[in-house]
């Protein structure tokens, strides 16, 4: 008597369609993003632009002490001006443009107490934006 066996079951899956799908959807995406145009922000627009900065207000201290400022925005030249004056000119020139900076430059002689008076006393008048002009290195 001969036993018949029954054919046993196969318990694989057959994953070769799903990789034919997935390369069908590949090359489609492929193809169709270059043609997608991004989106378009449009943006809103403004009246005033801002203006750029203003040329800082140099203030120059000699070796012998004499104070004089420079203004880029009028000469560019050195206009010689009292302590008493100084505070006023400069307090002055940022009541026009509040944005615009004070840089002290200094003779490296000079003693750095005088410095820190001349910082002092602009700061004490509400000059806003000072600032120490130095030389790097070479």
């Amino acid at each position: 008597m001969a036993i018949r066996r029954r054919p046993r079951l196969v318990s694989q899956i057959n994953v070769v369609p799903y990789i034919d799908v997935m390369l069908v959807l590949l090359v489609i995406f492929m193809v169709t993003a270059p043609m997608i145009t991004p989106g378009v922000i449009n943006l809103p627009s403004v009246g005033n632009v801002n203006n750029p900065p203003a040329e800082p207000v140099e203030v120059q201290i000699a070796a012998n002490g004499s104070i004089s400022i420079i203004d880029h925005d009028i000469s560019g030249h050195a206009r010689p001006v009292s302590r008493e004056e100084l505070a006023e000119v400069l307090h002055a020139k940022q009541s026009d443009k509040p944005d615009q900076a004070v840089i002290i430059s200094a003779d490296k002689e000079i003693k750095y107490d005088l410095v820190l008076q001349t910082m002092d006393l602009l700061v004490r008048n509400k000059v806003a934006n000072v600032g120490l002009l130095a030389l790097p290195k070479s």
